[in-house]
């Protein structure tokens, strides 16, 4: 199992696979893939914000069906819990994907290069 960050379920649920790594194409084709239900906040706060064309639910529905796709189903006081310690990054969707992938004990596929140095779970 390996959860996706909210760039990389945007990428992959668009067909943009040449702005993966090919570590990471590899891993979305043999892994179980899991997502933080923030994740799919995140996405409606891009969709609002029409930082995003596609509908949130669109995209999910996309990595659902062709990659069974699910949601973390994580204690949400834990995710919380581990979030607050996290004095690297003030962005909150950030802390809460990183510590709902902590919480079920998985790597974190991600791009962001601040949660590569500061997570040693996130893979690129």
């Amino acid at each position: 199992m390996i959860h996706l960050d909210t760039h990389v379920v945007i990428w992959t649920a668009s067909k943009l696979t040449t702005r993966l790594s090919p570590a990471v194409r590899r891993l979305l084709e043999r892994e179980t893939l899991q997502i933080s239900p923030m994740v799919a906040m995140e996405l409606e706060t891009l969709f609002e914000a029409r930082k995003l064309k596609s509908e949130p639910d669109q995209l999910l529905h996309i990595l659902e069906r062709e990659h069974a796709l699910t949601r973390s189903d994580a204690r949400f006081d834990s995710i919380i819990d581990a979030a607050r310690t996290f004095a690297w990054t003030r962005d909150p969707f950030d802390r809460l994907i990183v510590a709902n992938a902590m919480a079920d004990g998985v790597r974190l596929i991600t791009a962001d290069q601040t949660i590569l140095t500061n997570f040693r779970d996130a893979v690129w």
